[in-house]
């Protein structure tokens, strides 16, 4: 579980970067309006500030679709130990035929 926090974390600060140099460099924004955006709409909240040029404008849409993409794929990652270590919980070891009793 410590292993999938790990690579959820460096993902997570990874995307946070790419957001943040993408919105400084098409959008013209400072450095903590630009950190600003990208966290938000990696936290799911939407940008704060107005673009203006198009390329901007295509970089938050397209940062944005990712966002969500890399929300859904993280939270797959941290959950699935815990799911796996349910599943085995509840897992019979032997095998039960259709009326129920061991076969």
């Amino acid at each position: 579980m410590v292993e999938s926090l790990w690579v959820a974390t460096a993902g997570m600060l990874l995307t946070l970067g790419i957001g943040t140099v993408g919105y400084r460099w098409l959008g013209g924004l400072s450095w903590v309006d630009a950190v600003l955006n990208a966290s938000m709409l990696l936290g799911g909240m939407g940008p704060v500030n107005e673009l203006t040029g198009d390329a901007a404008k295509l970089f938050a849409a397209a940062y944005a679709l990712y966002c969500g993409i890399f929300f859904i794929a993280s939270m797959g990652l941290l959950l699935a130990p815990v799911m796996n270590h349910i599943l085995h919980r509840f897992h019979l070891d032997r095998t039960l035929d259709r009326d129920g009793e061991s076969g």
